[in-house]
């Protein structure tokens, strides 16, 4: 257990920021849920839709420090090309 005051502060501190990340992270996961789900159906509006709602909730928690930036690229990455794909095998 904390010794000094300002340790005991440390660990409210903790508590509170890990639950506030905690939260975000599951709320990008909501949001990433969602592409994949629209990207699994074929439907390439939906998906088109999730993944501009997905974007700032990604981006936010990047500026937040929940993600890594290289990380949230990344993952942004793939998801638009995964939905750009869609609409190219419906032409083809």
């Amino acid at each position: 257990m904390a010794n000094t005051a300002s340790a005991r502060k440390r660990i409210r501190q903790t508590e509170k920021r890990t639950e506030r990340n905690r939260a975000r992270k599951s709320r990008v996961r909501t949001f990433l849920r969602k592409v994949e789900l629209a990207i699994a159906g074929g439907d390439k509006g939906a998906a088109t839709e999730a993944l501009r709602a997905a974007q700032p909730e990604l981006q936010r928690a990047a500026g937040k420090g929940v993600f890594h930036a290289n990380t949230v690229a990344r993952k942004l990455s793939r998801l638009s090309a995964r939905v750009k794909a869609l609409g190219v095998s419906a032409q083809a």
